[in-house]
């Protein structure tokens, strides 16, 4: 296997081993735009781009309240996370042309959870046959269109796309 310097990457899980530390609450903070990569809030969650995407529009499904698993959370956060989940799939179909979804959350260190202590949902927009030859020769993923580009696609369609009645 091949390996990919990225030493900007330890700053950021480094940060997230505290409540205090806590990326998704420190984004919480900031007014939504480039800067915390959010598209859309609700009072109990709200939806941001992943800044170290699989693939364009890879995207989170994060609850306000600071929790280490879903079964935490209670019933009406539950269910604004599964809207947001299924608003946010609408928008990458919509936006790029998204055949299919991976959608799933690494709850606990033995699942791969890259921040523990405040659990989120994972948004992957999948379509037939997008295993490049990169990722499948060289174990690297190549990914086209900058954040800023993607978040201001997203959050245009997201704002013209209205919720289900």
């Amino acid at each position: 296997m091949k390996h990919l310097w990225s030493p900007w990457r330890m700053e950021y899980i480094e940060g997230n081993t505290s409540e205090a530390g806590c990326m998704f609450c420190a984004c919480l903070a900031a007014p939504d735009g480039l800067d915390n990569l959010i598209l859309h809030r609700t009072p109990q969650a709200f939806v941001m781009l992943n800044r170290y995407p699989y693939t364009n529009g890879h995207a989170m499904v994060v609850p306000i309240a600071h929790q280490p698993t879903i079964e935490s959370l209670d019933d009406v956060t539950q269910l604004s996370l599964m809207q947001l989940a299924s608003r946010l799939m609408r928008v990458l179909r919509r936006t790029y042309a998204a055949e299919a979804f991976n959608l799933g959350a690494n709850i606990g260190r033995a699942a791969g959870a890259g921040i523990e202590a405040h659990v989120h949902l994972h948004v992957l927009p999948r379509w037939a046959g997008d295993t490049n030859f990169m990722a499948t020769t060289a174990e690297t993923r190549v990914i086209p269109e900058s954040l800023e580009t993607t978040y201001q696609r997203m959050r245009a369609a997201w704002h013209e796309l209205e919720p289900p009645a």
